[in-house]
């Protein structure tokens, strides 16, 4: 007896899966459903066009990724800083042909901080530029766009002997990199970076033009733009209009410079059209990126350290700071404003490990994980050359995770407790050199003036954004947590100090130091610099502290790295093996900061028994969600106007104004501001965050419950245009013609009840 079920010919959903493995026998671990995965663009034509276009796409390959022609690649900007960066923060799409750059609040949200005060509140109030004269400098910032990738293994590989210890492996990479990168940099012309990827196994060089010169363009209020704050964080359902504004600029000619009046807006090789058909149930939706690392192929070793050792470990931390930060926050606004970016940045960290740690409990990844590994170990024992080759994999991966976790808590506590602490650390540690040359001030006494200048002139951002009493009480609380959680041992030597003449008294102890140093207010810092002396630095509590800190950090950083050494260099021959095992079976990367693209649709999900989720939300949940009396909640009233009078203009929906959108995209950190496009590449919204149900993404991909959450595009505009008045910019847009939507083939079949599932 057979039974006939019709399903989309993109055969794209877990369920549609199992039924092609339920039908044809095809082994289910070898089966990676297109959703997953952060693909290389160098491979799409390769490895995943067929897959797209069976979905939707309507671009050809040369389209989404050429070097000879523009293409979509050529819209896609990675957001750093300086003007030779390896890594990016986030991610930005160019959307005009002056060079206007989509990308998240929570990206620019740092930014923004930089240009408040007071005076001009711009998270509170919002800023937008209405002609190119009030755009806002942003020193340090820089856009890369990818001029073309290679892949370099061959130039690498063969010249790495097995008998290498890790550190010397890594030493001989980088010679060769260096080799690679001087050749493809063209005297200066680009940034080239070259990347590992499958844990070392492949080398690919990625060539990039750099532009330093980007400036402020808009950004919506952040009862807008940070709408739901901490607790819609990593959560579905979410109102978030998660965007602001940048523009490139260039030199007159059209190269990189850094800022000047006279640099005009970047003539891109492609910008991105604008949808404003909405999207819908089923449709295709291509995101490109930068994601910053993802752990696919991290062992059961690993996932047990984690939840142990790891996660609760930096919660506990973070969770301290956050609590201190939010309490001197809520009580001066000038607080709230100078730590508003810092607090952000650590409070998403700290949910993120949080739900890493319960999502890794709740879908059992670890169990996943192991029966890979009793697979792999099975495999490995079939002949001698794979024992020879792979044998000792798993084993020193076990105790190095084993030994890791005795030595990970002291090391974070040094690291985030006592070093990275209390702000006022890291910053002495800034005048290093200076005492250095105070030790012969006769000799040195040029440098010395223009070394003081220096730092006289750059502590002014330092204090900027400081708060002594927020310090100090950081410094006092974060040194008892470490005495109250680490054993003796490892104790600084500081410690002795504060039994012997504070008795234990940690406050009082901080008391002390915050009113005999220098560090702690602009005044006693200029006031020794203008007349520098070695005695007041070697001196002075915070540099004493600092150095003892330092001390202990080091002695406890040698073991660790030892053992991160150790689990490098065998999760390479872990990974090389699995590859090996399933030759048949494509593989993707981990995500390293380099350019992806990953594709999908628009799906709802079941969130829990019972429990669905719809895969839009509207302004009226906006408003549902209002509550005046938290500053999380707090709706602006021309936003409550607009929704009143359904005052959408051309970017509602049925007499409603969509807010953001679910997709199954495959998406991390540094994916935050990458477009969400159509089949035609035109951008229908900007990704901003993941779901709390499928947390443990990163190491794990949960096709069921795993989505990406995107602000509508048009809600983007209607933010732009309705509540801001910025015409300017909504100008500057193409807005794409509509267009017929692809008809989605059926396919019909026939499937045998008595057919076996695959192993």
């Amino acid at each position: 007896m057979t039974k006939k079920i019709t399903i989309r010919k993109r055969l794209k959903s877990l369920i549609i899966s199992f039924f092609i493995i339920f039908a044809f026998g095809v082994n289910s671990y070898a089966f990676t459903p297109p959703d997953e995965g952060m693909w290389l663009p160098i491979f799409v034509e390769r490895l995943n066009y067929v897959d797209m276009e069976k979905m939707g796409l309507q671009l050809t390959a040369e389209e989404i990724y050429s070097i000879n022609n523009s293409s979509i690649k050529d819209a896609i900007a990675g957001l750093s800083h300086g003007s030779t960066p390896r890594g990016y923060f986030c991610t930005g799409e160019i959307v005009s042909d002056q060079g206007l750059m989509f990308t998240n609040h929570h990206c620019g949200y740092d930014l923004i901080q930089k240009h408040s005060s007071i005076q001009h509140d711009y998270l509170t109030d919002g800023f937008w530029a209405m002609d190119k004269n009030e755009e806002l400098e942003n020193e340090g910032l820089s856009a890369s766009f990818l001029v073309r990738m290679a892949d370099v293994t061959d130039s690498i590989i063969p010249f790495l002997s097995d008998t290498l210890s890790e550190s010397d492996r890594s030493k001989k990479v980088k010679e060769i990199t260096k080799r690679l990168k001087k050749s493809a940099t063209e005297d200066g012309k680009y940034n080239v970076t070259v990347n590992s990827f499958f844990g070392g196994n492949e080398y690919y060089l990625f060539v990039y033009v750099v532009y330093t010169d980007v400036r402020l363009v808009g950004a919506p209020p952040s009862s807008i733009g940070k709408f739901g704050g901490d607790t819609d964080n990593w959560m579905w359902p979410r109102h978030t209009g998660d965007f602001s504004i940048f523009r490139v600029y260039t030199a007159p000619n059209g190269t990189p410079a850094e800022y000047s009046k006279e640099n005009i807006p970047l003539k891109p090789k492609h910008h991105l059209p604008v949808s404003l058909d909405g999207i819908e149930k089923d449709e295709f939706a291509m995101i490109w990126g930068y994601p910053g690392g993802t752990e696919r192929y991290l062992t059961s070793y690993g996932i047990k350290f984690k939840i142990d050792d790891y996660y609760p470990t930096l919660i506990d931390l973070l969770g301290k700071k956050l609590e201190i930060w939010k309490e001197g926050m809520d009580a001066d606004k000038k607080v709230e404003i100078q730590y508003s970016s810092k607090y952000f940045g650590y409070s998403n960290a700290w949910k993120l490990f949080i739900g890493m740690k319960r999502g890794l409990k709740r879908l059992k990844v670890y169990d996943k994980k192991l029966a890979t590994e009793k697979k792999f170990e099975k495999w490995v024992n079939s002949n001698d050359a794979n024992k020879e080759k792979y044998g000792d994999a798993l084993k020193i991966i076990k105790d190095s995770y084993e030994a890791q976790s005795k030595d990970v808590k002291p090391f974070f506590y040094a690291n985030l407790g006592l070093v990275g602490g209390a702000e006022i650390i890291g910053f002495s540690q800034g005048f290093s050199q200076l005492q250095g040359l105070l030790e012969d001030k006769k000799e040195n006494a040029e440098v010395i003036k223009e070394t003081a200048a220096e730092l006289k002139e750059s502590s002014k951002d330092f204090y900027k954004d400081y708060n002594e009493a927020v310090d100090k009480k950081i410094f006092g609380e974060l040194l008892k947590m470490y005495h109250d959680n680490i054993c003796e041992k490892n104790y600084p030597s500081v410690f002795e100090t504060i039994k012997k003449k504070f008795k234990n008294n940690f406050e009082a102890y901080a008391d002390y130091v915050y009113e005999k140093s220098i560090f702690t207010c602009p005044e006693k810092l200029n006031t020794f610099l203008d007349n520098p002396k070695l005695k007041t630095l070697e001196k002075d509590p915070v540099v004493i502290a600092s150095n003892s800190f330092n001390e202990v950090f080091g002695s406890l950083m040698g073991s660790y790295r030892s053992n991160i050494l150790n689990i490098r260099a065998s999760d390479r021959d872990f990974i090389a093996g699995l590859r090996k095992m399933e030759p048949n079976k494509v593989f993707y990367p981990d995500a390293n900061s380099t350019m992806r693209l990953t594709y999908g649709s628009v799906q709802d999900y079941f969130a829990a028994d019972a429990v669905h989720y719809d895969f839009v939300t509207t302004l009226e949940g906006v408003m549902e969600k209002e509550d005046p009396d938290d500053d999380e909640f707090i709706v602006d009233q021309k936003l409550k106007e607009l929704f009143e009078k359904k005052d959408f203009g051309p970017y509602g929906q049925d007499g409603k104004m969509i807010t953001c959108f679910l997709t199954t995209n495959d998406i991390t950190g540094g994916n935050s501001g990458s477009p969400v496009m159509n089949g035609n590449g035109e951008l229908i919204g900007i990704a901003f965050d993941g779901n709390w149900e499928a947390m443990s993404g990163d190491i794990a991909f949960e096709p069921v419950l795993q989505r990406c959450i995107n602000v509508d595009i048009r809600y983007v505009l209607f933010v732009i245009d309705k509540f801001a008045g910025a015409k300017n910019l909504i100008n500057e847009l193409t807005i794409a013609v509509k267009k017929p939507k692809p008809v989605v083939e059926e396919v019909s079949i026939e499937i045998s009840e008595t057919d076996e599932v695959g192993n």
